[in-house]
């Protein structure tokens, strides 16, 4: 099966419809399956009084508080209409987060089979509950989250109603930019074989080679946060990828899929050819009479490889000489 690469726009779009539409421009031309926003209403998400990430205050304008940088960052319902409606138009698919319960209720009237659960709200009891009993695919991020709270998580999930073959879980690490010795790759891998489900990786790295390599250890599902331009304002823009990294970064994670291959090990279509160049047969060292005993002395191992297999040497010193050889003509 294909990795499901999400292009996670986020709140990249600044509050601007024009914006977002450009954003989903991008992530159509560089070949991603499915386009992810966010959907919240400050008043729901956040006190007055929070406090912002310290990523978000080296990123956005510092006198203004986390509420006031969120409420300018939201899309109303007709927005995500028209935004849904410009996805089909650009055969992508869309997503959005939803951060609430008025919102988990918008994005399932307006037709999601997929929903994504941020790394947040892996500890929300009643979210996640909500989330479980529409009984849909769910994507769930596990940044922060230790193998407990995990668990915790699938269970409200699987006994709201959700199947675990509905879950995908992706590790995380909720730092922007994540520091590369923070990554801790095999943390999906664990998460694989303690739960049984399908796994994959939401990175926040500089880069594209990490999500590259989580697919190559298994990762089902790659997410990457991407922009216009990394220099834009905003709280995630310093962290995501520009429109050609991204297209990078889905060009080789193709790639790699088509490298993993299907495992059996035996020669590929490409390399059968060189079989006979490649491999050696079993030659006349020297000139031998027909009635000669062949030896090691008068036998030589030399390519190419359309004779007697050296596996048979043994088998071939002490036999006789059925004819006349020159030297390095193949017995």
């Amino acid at each position: 099966m294909s990795v499901f690469i999400i292009a996670e726009a986020g709140v990249n779009h600044n509050g601007s419809l024009k914006l977002a539409k450009q954003l989903i421009d991008v992530a159509a031309d560089a070949g991603v399956d499915a386009v992810k926003f966010q959907t919240f209403k400050a008043d729901k998400l956040v006190s007055k009084t929070a406090k912002k990430a310290q990523y978000q205050q080296q990123t956005t304008d510092a006198s203004e508080t986390q509420y006031e940088m969120i409420k300018k960052l939201e899309l109303d319902e007709a927005a995500h209409h028209e935004l849904i409606a410009y996805c089909k138009t650009k055969n992508i698919l869309f997503l959005s987060t939803p951060f609430d319960y008025e919102s988990i209720e918008l994005l399932n009237n307006l037709g999601m089979n997929i929903f994504k659960i941020p790394s947040g709200e892996i500890t929300n009891l009643p979210y996640l509950r909500h989330i479980g009993a529409l009984c849909k695919e769910v994507i769930l991020s596990t940044g922060m989250a230790d193998l407990g709270e995990i668990e915790d998580a699938l269970d409200i999930l699987t006994v709201s109603g959700t199947l675990k073959e509905q879950i995908t879980i992706l590790h995380a690490t909720t730092e922007y930019p994540c520091p590369i010795e923070d990554v801790n790759l095999r943390a999906m891998q664990t998460i694989a074989s303690a739960f049984g489900v399908k796994v994959g990786y939401s990175d926040h790295t500089n880069g594209i080679e990490v999500p590259i390599a989580a697919v190559a250890m298994g990762a089902s599902v790659i997410e990457k946060h991407f922009t216009l331009d990394k220099t834009m304002e905003g709280p995630d823009h310093k962290a995501s990828l520009e429109p050609d990294e991204l297209s990078a970064m889905v060009s080789a994670i193709r790639n790699i899929e088509k490298a993993l291959g299907s495992g059996i090990k035996k020669p590929s279509p490409s390399e059968a050819k060189n079989m006979e160049i490649a491999r050696k047969s079993i030659v006349a060292a020297q000139s031998i009479q027909k009635g000669e005993i062949l030896t090691e002395t008068n036998l030589a191992i030399k390519r190419p490889g359309n004779g007697i297999s050296p596996m048979k040497f043994d088998e071939i010193i002490g036999t006789v000489a059925q004819k006349d050889y020159h030297e390095d003509e193949l017995i």
